[in-house]
């Protein structure tokens, strides 16, 4: 039963960080290199064949690399804070 919860809550992160970085790769206003890696960390997310934790350590490194990025606009990285604050309360 706490199980089955858990990964419920779990699987609700990743919806709500999936929305989040469908709205980051749209933008046409991000560079394209920013665009491509949400595009990727989704793609991480979605992929069935590891645990939800390892799916959001993967976009979470993913996602890391590209905050360093000097030119990410500032509300496209508070956005991706918030995908990664989400991912992190993921554990196994």
């Amino acid at each position: 039963m706490v199980r089955r919860k858990k990964r419920e809550e779990h699987e609700e992160r990743i919806k709500q960080a999936l929305v989040i970085l469908g709205q980051v790769s749209e933008d046409t206003t991000t560079p394209r290199n920013i665009r491509r890696t949400a595009k990727e960390a989704m793609e991480t997310l979605q992929t069935t064949e590891y645990t939800h934790a390892v799916r959001a350590s993967n976009a979470i490194s993913l996602l890391d690399e590209i905050l360093q990025d000097p030119n990410m606009p500032p509300y496209t990285r508070v956005k991706l804070w918030n995908v990664m604050s989400l991912l992190e309360a993921i554990k196994d």
